[in-house]
């Protein structure tokens, strides 16, 4: 499976989230804590989306994020206020292709999916029936992650929240693919919506800031690992946990 993470806060450099912490992002690449559901690193691409002035900024490559020699020089002295970042463990059969790494990106969305939908790709084919073909004949890549980003910018598109757009796209494919692990990051830069289905999440909240990974980056005490089939919305300044399905 993936490790994804975003940030909201004062702003830092992307280093401090990538490569710095002694369980930085980099190092969640090639040395994952909890591997459930089959894979063992993270080298199938990598992607790290942040914002800047007129909105989201995107650095993506198909390659282990450990080999990458432009990032770590960029990342000290790129800083942002809302970061998300990705490494991925691609599903067996499923491409591995720079477009289809997070995050995934619209307008002032950033989107990432930690897991694996059951069944792929029979299981999605009637909530995929669902879309407007042109989605269907320009998505990112042929993988489960960009189909669930096309069913959670559609309602987006179409006025939803959030909360609401995760939580009911969440609904939707366990319906049609039961067993599946749909650990999903949403943000549009102020506001980070995050779920738990099938795999782990921590949040690290400090006054001002806040911080969800897939797995703590550093041994601070402050780190609260949150419960299975949870929504978290967070702000810089506030933090909501709700079930899902209660959200």
């Amino acid at each position: 499976m993936c490790r994804h993470l975003a940030y909201l806060g004062p702003p830092i450099p992307l280093s401090s989230l990538l490569f710095e912490p002694a369980h930085s992002l980099a190092h969640q690449s090639w040395a994952p804590a909890d591997m459930r559901g089959g894979g063992t690193i993270n080298a199938d691409g990598f992607g790290v989306g942040w914002y800047a002035r007129g909105g989201p900024v995107r650095y993506r490559r198909a390659t282990p994020l450990w080999s990458d020699t432009t990032l770590p020089g960029l990342a000290p002295v790129t800083s942002a206020g809302a970061i998300l970042a990705a490494v991925r463990s691609a599903t067996v059969g499923m491409p591995v292709t720079e477009q289809a790494a997070a995050p995934f990106a619209e307008g002032p969305w950033l989107f990432s999916h930690n897991g694996k939908v059951t069944g792929w790709p029979g299981s999605m084919a009637e909530p995929a029936a669902a879309l407007p073909p042109v989605d269907l004949l320009t998505l990112d890549a042929p993988t489960d992650a960009a189909l669930l980003w096309a069913l959670v910018r559609h309602r987006l598109r179409h006025g939803a929240g959030l909360r609401e757009a995760i939580a009911g796209t969440i609904a939707e494919v366990a319906a049609a693919a039961p067993g599946s692990r749909l650990n999903l990051l949403l943000t549009d830069g102020e506001t980070v919506v995050a779920s738990t289905y099938g795999h782990a999440l921590s949040v690290r909240k400090r006054a001002g800031s806040v911080l969800i990974s897939s797995e703590p980056l550093d041994d601070d005490p402050s780190w609260q690992p949150v419960a299975d089939r949870t929504l978290v919305v967070a702000t810089a300044a506030d933090l909501h946990q709700s079930p899902l399905g209660e959200a």
